[in-house]
């Protein structure tokens, strides 16, 4: 549901879009942010601003939830030639079309883990956002594809701040590093010497550059339900495997039930959380079988719970591919 607020600042459109039920706005959006400098997504205390492209241009949009968890409006400022496009899409962006009910019936509810029942006890506001954004989705997972959390991070802020554009104008109250992520076009440009110094090495340079190169299929594929054909239309791109596609249809789509098979830390973490022991990526299948359609929600209570598993050995350690 939305409603036209009263006061509209100069070159603005603004709408608020009131939820069913609980609802976080930092807990639903804050898994499209790559990192804390994250130069499209940038939080100022109850602020959200994003930057990107839509079909009819760019927006600069600024998200800010009001009123109490369960009577809160959220309230969306946007500037740019795709502002009236991203206030369209906006409820969708926000997880609208993601339904919790069957996952919070007491039939499941009773079914689940103590750890996931604790994390949606605790968040019941927590929904799953479809951003729709394929191409700017796959380049910042496809970043992340065998490195530390901390190199795709550095590597999406220098990437940005070379190659994407400033954001939409949105006066003196917008964010000075605000940026769109590069087009399809930007992509193709940048050359190897730059890859090198943002720390990516040739493989995930190339995967990208595929992507680039099919861009307008990839944004078609935001326009489908998040089921066997976008990921075949994902899993068509060299280099994209089952790993970069469930971490991408989690966020463009807001997937219930996909999982980072091959993630680094995600199958030792649900057989922590669910067993006490690690597993690997069989086990972690095996154990959320009984979720199955649900098993994404799962995860996220998991997470939302507090829980953290128990770390042994050195971490996975950053590799410098610009000393090659």
């Amino acid at each position: 549901m939305t409603i036209a607020p009263a006061v509209v600042p100069s070159g603005a459109q603004v709408t608020e879009w009131i939820p069913d039920g609980p609802y976080n706005l930092a807990g639903t959006v804050g898994t499209l942010q790559c990192g804390a400098h994250d130069p499209s997504f940038i939080v100022q205390g109850p602020d959200h601003w994003l930057a990107f492209r839509t079909v009819d241009g760019p927006v600069t949009l600024l998200l800010r939830q009001r009123g109490p968890l369960n009577g809160s409006r959220i309230h969306a400022t946007a500037w740019g030639a795709g502002a009236a496009s991203a206030l369209e899409s906006l409820p969708r962006l926000l997880g609208a079309d993601d339904d919790w009910s069957a996952f919070d019936s007491p039939e499941v509810r009773e079914s689940l883990p103590e750890l996931a029942r604790k994390g949606r006890y605790l968040n019941p506001g927590l929904r799953l956002p479809a951003s729709g954004r394929m191409l700017d989705t796959v380049a910042r997972v496809i970043l992340e594809q065998k490195v530390t959390g901390l190199e795709a991070k550095r590597a999406w802020r220098y990437l940005l701040a070379r190659y994407g554009d400033p954001a939409p104008g949105a006066g003196d109250i917008a964010p000075a590093a605000l940026r769109l992520p590069p087009t399809a076009e930007q992509w193709r440009r940048v050359p190897s010497w730059e890859w090198h110094k943002a720390g990516v090495d040739s493989k995930r340079s190339a995967t990208i550059l595929k992507a680039a190169h099919v861009a307008s299929g990839l944004e078609r594929l935001s326009t489908q339900p998040g089921g066997d054909a976008v990921r075949a239309g994902l899993g068509s791109i060299p280099g994209i495997g089952v790993w970069t596609i469930a971490e991408v249809v989690q966020r463009t789509h807001g997937c219930p039930d996909s999982i980072s098979v091959g993630d680094y830390h995600l199958a030792a973490y649900v057989g922590a959380a669910l067993t006490g022991r690690r597993t690997d990526d069989a086990g972690m299948i095996e154990l959320l079988e009984p979720w199955k359609g649900q098993r994404q929600r799962v995860v996220r209570s998991l997470y939302a719970s507090g829980f953290r598993k128990p770390t042994f050995g050195p971490r996975l350690s950053p590799e410098d591919h610009r000393a090659r």
